[in-house]
């Protein structure tokens, strides 16, 4: 098959597993997983089938996905069908796919935009604090030095 050209676990066509799936390097996957998924790189070929979530740095999409992705690159080929949201850092979306959920762009800290927008925020509240706690400074300093009498 192509267990020569890469080396990695293959997931056949006739096998179905259910429950959650962990390893290291590449996974193929020609049949069916009923559960989590989670490896370095991940090839879900034609004709397959996760149900569940998918956690790979690399995904390449060409069969069905029922549940989210979150990778690092993530590839959608020409006969993907994806149900879920994916959370990527770099996405490609062939001519043909088809995707139904949310994107959210992860940074390579992990970061999304809504985590740095809210500190964005938080940071203006500390700097309005912070411009309140001087103009109090300046306020009690000037009635140290101004004479009182």
């Amino acid at each position: 098959m192509f267990g020569f050209r890469q080396q990695g676990m293959v997931i056949a066509k006739e096998l179905k597993i259910v429950g959650s799936v962990t390893a290291d390097g590449l996974v193929c996957v020609y049949g069916q997983i009923d559960g989590n998924l989670s490896c370095n790189s991940l090839v879900i070929e034609r004709g397959s089938l996760v149900g569940g979530t998918v956690a790979a740095e690399r995904v390449v999409v060409d069969g069905n996905v029922y549940g989210p992705i979150r990778g690092g690159e993530i590839v959608l080929k020409s006969q993907a069908q994806v149900v879920g949201d994916l959370h990527y850092q770099s996405l490609v979306i062939e001519s043909g796919a088809f995707f139904h959920g949310r994107l959210q762009r992860i940074r390579g800290n992990g970061q999304t935009a809504a985590d740095l927008e809210g500190e964005a925020v938080r940071k203006a509240e500390n700097r309005e604090s912070l411009s309140s706690r001087i103009e109090r400074a300046v306020a009690v300093e000037a009635e140290q030095v101004s004479p009182t009498g």
